[in-house]
């Protein structure tokens, strides 16, 4: 993936009587079947600036960020925990009209050597063209699993949800409520698949070397500033380091690792094979000049 700071950077119980035995239990029972970090949706409470500071403005009483984006700098936000697991979504609205060279991008990552990660990155265009949605996996520091697609909507028109679902399964890319991506687990045959805690980020950062007809299309400074909208900071999430009374990230009592999310039901299958179908422009499992013996994760 391109280095993104390069740019100068209740459970609802029945109502009850309650004693200490049954609020101990609910604390502990809500915890392990939800882990929901935050249910207010408030900015502050669950992320935090990570660079471009002036380029980073709360609004609607920190319930949506917006970041910019000019000549001296773009900017980025991250979660304050780090997660082994979870169903991860942000509410994103891109920036509009033209927006060639500019990259929004939200992830998952883990940091050092052999990192992980699951990228959604937005690529931006001129005025009336459209925005390539890039997806990419890197497990064990290997990457190079790059997924592009146009969207069926305007994706700089107004808010959707994009989320990432990680358990010890499969990794699926939803958009809204439609998957476009699968990564299985294939560990049984030596394919490396991400297990190190990772932080979710966002940012919004000047990629015109390389984001828009392989660079060719350069970013049109006399638009900036550009700005990135997110809203829907609540995480689900199985946070780390973990303490000695939670359960581990892969156990089944966390409602994104139970049998329901090991792989898609029917209905989302024939969904995402139309998706792709109708949309999908790019995928490295069938680019043979680059790969001529289809990596080992890929259909054979």
């Amino acid at each position: 993936m391109h280095n993104r700071k390069n740019k100068k950077n209740m459970l609802q119980f029945p109502r009850m009587e309650f004693c200490v035995v049954c609020f101990l239990a609910f604390l502990l029972v809500g915890g392990v079947l939800s882990n929901r970090i935050s249910d207010t949706g408030l900015f502050d409470q669950t992320y935090q600036v990570t660079w471009g500071k002036d380029h980073v403005l709360p609004l609607n009483q920190g319930k949506e960020i917006q970041l910019s984006m000019d000549k001296s700098s773009g900017a980025g936000f991250g979660s304050k925990l780090s997660f082994g697991s979870g169903f991860f979504h942000l509410r994103i609205r891109l920036p509009p009209k033209d927006s060639a060279g500019v990259v929004t991008a939200y992830y998952l990552t883990s940091h050092g050597d052999n990192h992980d990660e699951l990228d959604f990155e937005f690529l931006g265009n001129r005025e009336g063209k459209p925005i390539t949605l890039q997806t990419n996996v890197f497990a064990n520091g290997l990457g190079n699993r790059e997924q592009r697609m146009y969207l069926w909507f305007d994706p700089a028109a107004d808010f959707h949800n994009y989320k990432i679902l990680w358990n010890q399964h499969q990794i699926v890319f939803f958009v809204d409520d439609i998957p476009i991506r699968v990564f299985k687990n294939k560990t049984n045959i030596g394919v490396s698949y991400p297990s190190k805690p990772m932080q979710i980020e966002a940012s919004l950062w000047d990629g015109d070397s390389w984001a828009t007809d392989g660079g060719q299309t350069k970013t049109n400074w006399s638009h900036a500033p550009f700005q990135a909208h997110f809203q829907g900071f609540d995480i689900s999430g199985c946070s780390l380091p973990e303490t000695p009374n939670t359960q581990p990230c892969s156990s089944h009592k966390y409602w994104w690792n139970s049998d329901k999310y090991w792989q898609l039901n029917s209905t989302q299958r024939k969904t995402y094979q139309d998706v792709r179908k109708k949309y999908l422009t790019y995928d490295y499992c069938s680019d043979r000049p680059r790969f001529p013996t289809p990596p080992p994760e890929c259909p054979q």
